[in-house]
Formats: structure tokens, C-alpha cells, sequence
């Protein structure tokens, strides 16, 4: 039992890499710093664009949003950064790894965006239209607001999944939470750096979890 607690619960061993790994912990957050709002904004023009009158948007959207839902981020990831530079494109750990998680998570936040603007009836879009309000005023202050609130769940649900993500960035080495935790793990031969890490996965994501669990009861109360 005490081997057990020292390979996997050292208190030292864990103090020592606290630093390195709260620098790892940084960069995870930078990366969905970047991530999480332009993915958002991302994916919101790709919902408009599938619900849009105009045929050849909807047509464009379809094989975007099928493509980067299909394809596992992993191999999206490793195909950006080892694939690429066959072809000349040369990016850093951190430019390959925002990119592929920004095209799939756009492709994913893009369909529940797309199901909010599809639960708002046409009748408000029509009665939003009689008062005088074009189009763009029209998905901006009534649509839009409307169909977040009611998405508004699956969107942290995703969000939440975007901070899980990171930790496949480690395969490209970059130094994020997981690939600082295993470097401290190779280096002090204990597991504990790793115990550590999902430590500060839970504190982060543990608040939204239970912020999730309420709305989702709001939702359907």
C-alpha cells in the first residue's frame, strides 16, 4: 500500500513539478484562449450559412462540416503538422494544433448552432421582418439571441470537450498540461506528475460540469 501511495500520491514528487506543469497548464489554456471564441464565431457563420436562402452556401457548408466531423481529430491533427509540409506548409506545434481543433470543433459547434436557428419558428422571423428590421437585424437580435439560449447547453458540452482535446497536442510535442506531466513522469520515474495533472483537469472543468448539470435542468424544467 505505501508503494502504491509513493508511486502515484508523492507529495515531493509532486511539489517539484508543480511548476512545470502549471506552465504546461498555461499553455493548454492558450490554446483554447484561441480555440473556444473564434471556433464560436467560427461556427456560428458556418450554421447562417447552412440555414441561408442563398443554394451554393448551403451546398459549400455541407461538405465542410461533414468532412471535419468525420475525420478524428488526431489524424487531422497529425496530418496539419507532419503532412503539410510535404506540400511547403510548415507550422508550429501551437499553429497546428489551434488550426485542427478550430476546423473540427468549428465543423461541430457549426451543427449546434445550425439546430438553434432551426428551432426559431418562422413566424418571428416574419414578425421581426414587419416591424421594419432587415434581415441581418433580424438573426442578430432576435434569432440569434433566441437560438443560442436554446443550444446553449450542447455548447459548453462541446466547450468542455475542446479542453479535453488539448491533450492529444501532446503527440506534436507540444508542451501542454499531458505532455508536461509525462515529461515529469519519464524524468522523476513516479506517476505522480500524472495524478497531478488530471487534478488540475478536474478543477477546471469540474465548475463548468456542474454549471452544464444546471442548465441542461433549467432546459428542461
Amino acid at each position: 500500500m505505501d508503494q502504491l501511495l509513493d508511486q502515484f500520491f508523492n507529495v515531493p514528487i509532486m511539489l517539484k513539478t508543480f511548476p512545470l506543469l502549471v506552465k504546461g497548464l498555461w499553455m493548454t489554456l492558450s490554446v483554447c484562449a484561441i480555440v473556444v471564441p473564434v471556433g464560436l464565431v467560427a461556427g456560428l457563420l458556418v450554421a447562417l450559412a447552412a440555414t441561408s436562402q442563398r443554394r451554393w452556401l448551403r451546398v459549400l457548408t455541407v461538405p465542410y462540416v461533414d468532412l471535419f466531423r468525420a475525420v478524428p481529430p488526431l489524424v487531422l491533427l497529425i496530418f496539419i503538422h507532419s503532412g503539410l509540409p510535404f506540400a511547403g506548409v510548415n507550422l508550429t506545434p501551437f499553429q497546428s494544433v489551434t488550426l485542427a481543433f478550430l476546423l473540427n470543433n468549428s465543423a461541430f459547434y457549426g451543427e449546434i448552432y445550425r439546430a438553434g436557428l432551426e428551432s426559431i419558428g418562422a413566424g418571428q422571423r416574419e414578425a421581426a421582418r414587419s416591424t421594419g428590421l432587415t434581415v441581418f437585424q433580424t438573426n442578430l437580435y432576435v434569432v440569434i439571441p433566441q437560438a443560442v439560449r436554446n443550444v446553449l447547453p450542447d455548447l459548453l458540452s462541446n466547450t468542455i470537450e475542446v479542453v479535453k482535446l488539448t491533450s492529444l497536442a501532446s503527440v506534436v510535442a507540444l508542451p501542454e498540461l499531458l505532455y508536461s506531466a509525462d515529461m515529469a513522469r519519464s524524468i522523476t520515474f513516479n506517476a505522480s506528475p500524472l495524478v497531478l495533472a488530471a487534478c488540475f483537469y478536474l478543477v477546471l472543468l469540474w465548475p463548468v460540469v456542474r454549471l452544464l448539470s444546471r442548465l441542461e435542468r433549467r432546459v428542461a424544467g
